[in-house]
């Protein structure tokens, strides 16, 4: 597993996060799953309809929050607002959560139909970040290794 890392996780910019996304993805031996969380699955988005350098086996998106929600952190997170509607390139899914603050099931839902993602509600979750005790995870875990499975091609 390689993690990204941008210049600044508390102050994030677009430009930057890609760059750091590329690096992560250049040190890759095979395409990768890419894995987000909220603010990150606007990132790959971002990076897909940049286009992508080298081929991604799929994206696996959990809590894509909402730039025009209440509670998107709109100064920090500016350059991420206008997010790409377009269908993805490579398998993606988003795993959404019924009570999440940063995002509603509805706006999730459809940027599944834009992105062309598989799309499950793994409960009442809130966010799926720490803050919401989810432990391990045990059903993202699994969530995670079904579609690693389904994006496998045969050799």
């Amino acid at each position: 597993m390689i993690r990204f890392q941008p210049a600044d996780w508390d102050n994030p910019d677009l430009n930057d996060w890609i760059e750091a996304l590329d690096r992560a993805i250049e040190r890759t031996a095979e395409a990768p799953i890419l894995v987000a969380h909220s603010l990150a699955c606007l990132l790959v988005v971002h990076w897909a309809a940049r286009g992508a350098r080298r081929p991604i086996a799929g994206a696996f998106l959990v809590a894509v929050p909402d730039p025009d929600g209440p509670t998107f952190p709109a100064a920090e997170a500016a350059s991420f607002r206008v997010v790409p509607q377009r269908q993805l390139n490579f398998p993606s899914l988003i795993v959404a959560s019924e009570n999440d603050p940063y995002g509603s099931i509805e706006y999730a839902r459809a940027r599944a139909a834009s992105w062309g993602a598989g799309f499950v509600v793994a409960g009442t979750l809130g966010h799926m970040n720490s803050a919401s005790n989810l432990g391990d995870w045990p059903l993202g875990t699994m969530l995670l290794e079904a579609f690693r499975a389904g994006t496998k091609r045969p050799k």
